[in-house]
């Protein structure tokens, strides 16, 4: 039967029929059905048989949803039937695919309404791709000297009409995963790019140092990234430095105007962003900007899918005096006669650490790598050099060493990215490192109602800080899916090694 092409008006009501009787029928793809689908720049009805109900039943029957969960999932299977049907690409469909070979677990209804907004994203683009630049192969000389001539003539916005994407939600429900997912599903020709934001927050002050001589450095750091990548995915997204805080309305608002497309992955809500930090009522026009500009979307569930790996404890060992066995272990990683000598590793403008290693795997005492001024820099520098990290002696956190908390923070955030791995000895399980810190609104539920001297002393060990709080859980999720056979395996991909 040939398609039956209609005007973009007839399409709508027809769309939005099409919608309704989804919506209010009982019945799941039993029947034929008429499906409007695109077929190159026009729109076309087609008659079809039937209707792909895997993901449907999945998520329906295995899960055992609520009404409105079954819903949404069968919203989202029409969207991914459709879009199948015409050989379209995107997350959506790569994320349905991967379920249906196994690869993934089955279909997560939160995560899918976050899958709709980023299918909605890479429909924009794909359609928006000339008007955004975001191919670097295709650019027409006509188009760049016109651009360049009215350009001299009057002022203009390349604000990109095309919103971004804020993903947040709590830690191991899949925001990285999705965003990779979704980056992946785009051209490789396209100026993009997916960075950790503490390495992006680092190549920006890198570059400002470059140009500091200038009269307004940040227009031209955020000019240069505008002409590496239009369409930026940051992950893990926080603001926890007065420094970032300081710059981020100022570099954003550069970014924006030079068509900057963002989408990020955080684990906190946009008006939560460096919350209690110092200053912060100059960060708060910048977060005004972010919501502006992007679709803020939040992606919940009870289930921390890092905690589901299977667990294999040979790298976490508990107790104290364990430094021997630390050692042998390291030494098995090492292989044969291998000697760890003391190296120099420069790691970023110049700054240098004296690290004990070799063959890839370093060795040190937490206090030479927490306890001293360091910070992300350094760790990005030591990663890209070793792929192991024997760390002795990790204390159970509180309010004594807040700040030897925050930089463990980042050291696990940074091997995390980086897929390093990590042989330790610590004073307690990863959960019970961390016990002692909490958020504001925690300590005020755990605040003593009796006069129970013991839990007056419990109360006053607490570290209450907010973003530490908050930074917590994602902490001891990654530290137990670093201990996994699955995460091994990545190490092992990812490293070129033979997996151990």
């Amino acid at each position: 039967m040939r398609p039956i092409v209609r005007s973009s008006s007839s399409l709508s009501r027809v769309r939005w029929a099409l919608r309704n009787q989804e919506r209010n029928s009982s019945t799941f793809c039993s029947k034929s059905r008429n499906i409007l689908i695109g077929v190159n720049k026009n729109e076309a009805l087609v008659n079809t048989s039937t209707c792909n109900s895997t993901l449907f039943s999945r998520l329906s029957f295995s899960r055992g949803f609520s009404a409105e969960a079954v819903e949404a999932a069968d919203a989202v299977r029409l969207t991914v039937s459709s879009s199948a049907d015409v050989n379209r690409t995107g997350p959506l469909v790569e994320y349905e695919r991967r379920i249906s070979d196994g690869e993934l677990m089955t279909g997560d209804v939160c995560q899918l309404g976050a899958l709709k907004e980023l299918q909605r994203l890479h429909d924009e683009l794909v359609e928006s791709v000339d008007t955004c630049r975001l191919d670097r192969y295709n650019t027409s000389d006509k188009s760049s000297r016109s651009r360049w001539f009215w350009s001299r003539i009057m002022p203009q916005s390349s604000v990109s009409p095309v919103k971004g994407l804020y993903l947040y939600g709590g830690v191991g429900t899949g925001k990285t995963m999705l965003m990779d997912l979704f980056f992946d599903q785009l051209p490789c020709t396209w100026k993009k790019q997916r960075i950790h934001f503490h390495d992006f927050m680092l190549t920006v002050h890198s570059r400002l140092q470059k140009h500091k001589g200038l009269s307004d450095p940040l227009e031209v750091v955020a000019q240069e990234i505008a002409h590496d990548a239009i369409l930026l995915c940051l992950d893990e997204f926080m603001v926890t430095d007065v420094a970032d805080a300081l710059i981020l309305n100022r570099l954003f608002g550069h970014l924006f105007s030079n068509g900057i497309i963002l989408v990020a992955t955080s684990n906190r809500n946009p008006d939560k962003l460096y919350e209690g930090g110092l200053q912060r009522d100059l960060f708060l026009p910048f977060i005004a900007s972010l919501k502006e500009r992007n679709v803020v979307h939040e992606i919940g569930s009870a289930v921390d899918y890092r905690k589901l790996t299977s667990a294999e404890q040979g790298f976490y060992f508990i107790g104290t005096d364990l430094s021997t066995l630390l050692k042998q272990k390291y030494q098995e990683l090492l292989g044969g006669n291998v000697v760890a000598r003391p190296q120099v590793v420069e790691v970023v403008m110049g700054r240098k650490l004296q690290v004990l290693g070799a063959n890839g795997c370093a060795y040190f005492p937490f206090e030479e790598l927490c306890d001293r001024p360091l910070g992300a820099a350094d760790y990005f520098g030591l990663f890209k050099k070793f792929h192991t990290l024997a760390l002795e002696g990790v204390p159970v956190f509180g309010l004594h060493n807040r700040t030897a908390a925050y930089r463990f923070v980042t050291l696990v955030d940074v091997m995390y990215e980086n897929r390093a791995r990590l042989l330790c000895t610590a004073e307690a399980t990863p959960q019970e490192l961390l016990e002692k810190i909490v958020t504001i609104s925690d300590a005020k539920s755990m605040s003593p109602r009796t006069s129970s001297r013991s839990r007056k002393n419990d109360v006053s060990e607490l570290c209450v800080d907010n973003e530490l709080g908050f930074a917590k859980d994602r902490t001891i999720s990654r530290l137990t899916e670093m201990n996994s056979k699955e995460y091994l395996e990545q190490h092992a991909i990812t490293h070129n090694l033979q997996h151990t």
